[in-house]
């Protein structure tokens, strides 16, 4: 349970096991910038492609979209961004140690205990130049959300596809904030990758809207295996909410810091289109022809970060476990967010089992992620399997000469049951998609 997980044991083994590694670790490193290893990057990749086939492939009310990191100056002024994107700012007068005003509990230095200058506030945005000349002119900056690029496209999506309201544009990309205060590793960076949803409905319907998503969303994170007892939603006090927000609710996780937000849904009311409507004077409005009217859809807006589920998941599925006296480390990941799916391991290194070891793996890497490790002992590779996550792995022993059988081995059971080679592929994706693991006549369970 994250309650008894440290951050620094999830660091350690995102370290150890190839999932997240401190960027320009040579250099000494930057702060808060992050690089995600083998592990991490099908971790990554597997997050966003769940939350593309939940958001995008399973409906038909919602297309995808892909915009630009850097985009026209006047998108951020008309969104509010340039004038009211900034978080109070305080310094230690002692350490020189940044803080934002807003996070502190006393208004004294959480790093020394020094006095604190009075509050300023700091826009979050990095400004860049674009073309050969640093001047005022040239200023772009890189998005702090990916939803602005949904908006200004909201005319060209609606005509190229054809789709009438209520209409969901999807989009998972890197965003850049440059926060005052980051840390907790992965959780607050500047630089990160959000999965944001733009749902644009009747006015009128937003409220009903509103409440699907937030079950929706909150569903999806339960079904990839987090536990409920993990997850809780917080709905935005008035004071609280953001000037354009009709309504909003958090997902927090109970992090090992404590609860924080997720993700978050909001119910932005018609605040965007309006707002790049007067900005660029262009009609932004969609004509509904069943009731012959025009309007300016409301919006609903899940939007979460990529990084924030990984480390989520990574938490949720974190155990230390003792068995039959011996320890081990394990990620209980759901199977759609292993990194690798099936580890194939020769009993060991010798010449008469690596042909047909190499023979199994080849047949089963075409249809799914799969590593072969034939270093150290049969034992220790297990354990290295189970501290990635992989759900289940294929030994090849000298049996598996004559009678053609493998032996598969469940991560979370640790239950071992043997199977014809050339039905192999079949059962593993059966038993992948969440078939029970001792279901099939054709099984026979071994000892461990």
């Amino acid at each position: 349970m994250p309650a008894n997980v440290e951050m620094d044991k999830i660091v350690s083994l995102c370290k150890r096991r190839g999932f997240v590694f401190p960027s320009s670790e040579i250099y000494g490193g930057l702060a808060s910038c992050w690089d995600y290893g083998p592990m991490g990057v099908e971790l990554k990749r597997n997050v966003r492609d769940a939350w593309w086939k939940a958001v995008v492939h399973e409906r038909d009310d919602v297309v995808g979209l892909d915009s630009a990191i850097m985009m026209h100056p006047r998108v951020w002024e008309a969104s509010g961004h340039v004038d009211g994107f900034a978080d109070p700012m305080v310094d230690c007068k002692s350490c020189r140690l940044r803080w934002r005003a807003d996070e502190l509990e006393k208004e004294i230095c959480p790093g020394c205990g020094g006095d604190l200058t009075e509050p300023r506030m700091f826009n979050l945005m990095f400004k860049t130049f674009m073309g050969p000349l640093e001047q005022e002119a040239n200023i772009v900056y890189l998005r702090p959300e990916t939803a602005q690029g949904i908006f200004v496209n909201f005319e060209n999506v609606l005509t190229t596809s054809r789709k009438k309201l209520p209409l969901g544009i999807a989009q998972i990309g890197k965003s850049f904030r440059n926060e005052i205060t980051t840390g907790n590793f992965i959780f607050r960076t500047r630089e990160f990758e959000q999965l944001e949803l733009e749902y644009f409905v009747r006015p009128g319907t937003d409220e009903k809207w509103f409440d699907y998503w937030v079950k929706e969303r909150f569903d999806w994170y339960v079904r990839l295996g987090i536990s409920k007892d993990n997850l809780r939603l917080r709905q935005h006090g008035k004071d609280e909410l953001a000037h354009y927000a009709r309504d909003c609710y958090d997902i927090d996780y109970l992090f090992p810091m404590g609860w924080s937000e997720l993700e978050g849904i909001a119910n932005r009311g018609d605040f965007d289109l309006t707002q790049h409507a007067g900005a660029s004077g262009r009609e932004i409005t969609y004509f509904d022809t069943e009731s012959n009217e025009k309007y300016v859809p409301y919006v609903i807006e899940p939007s979460a970060g990529v990084d924030r589920s990984v480390l989520a998941f990574l938490i949720d599925a974190y155990d230390d476990e003792e068995i039959e006296g011996e320890k081990r480390t394990v990620l209980h990941l759901h199977p759609d967010l292993a990194p690798i799916k099936v580890a194939v391991l020769p009993l060991s290194r010798n010449e008469k089992l690596t042909p047909l070891a190499r023979d199994v793996y080849r047949q089963i890497c075409t249809g799914f992620v799969t590593d072969y490790d034939d270093s150290q002992s049969i034992g220790r590779r297990y354990r290295r399997q189970d501290e990635i996550g992989t759900p289940f792995c294929v030994t090849v022993d000298f049996d598996s000469l004559e009678d053609k059988q493998v032996t598969i081995r469940d991560r979370d059971s640790l239950a071992q049951i043997r199977v014809p080679i050339e039905e192999l592929n079949a059962i593993l994706e059966a038993k992948l998609k969440g078939e029970a693991f001792d279901s099939s006549s054709l099984w026979a369970t071994r000892q461990k």
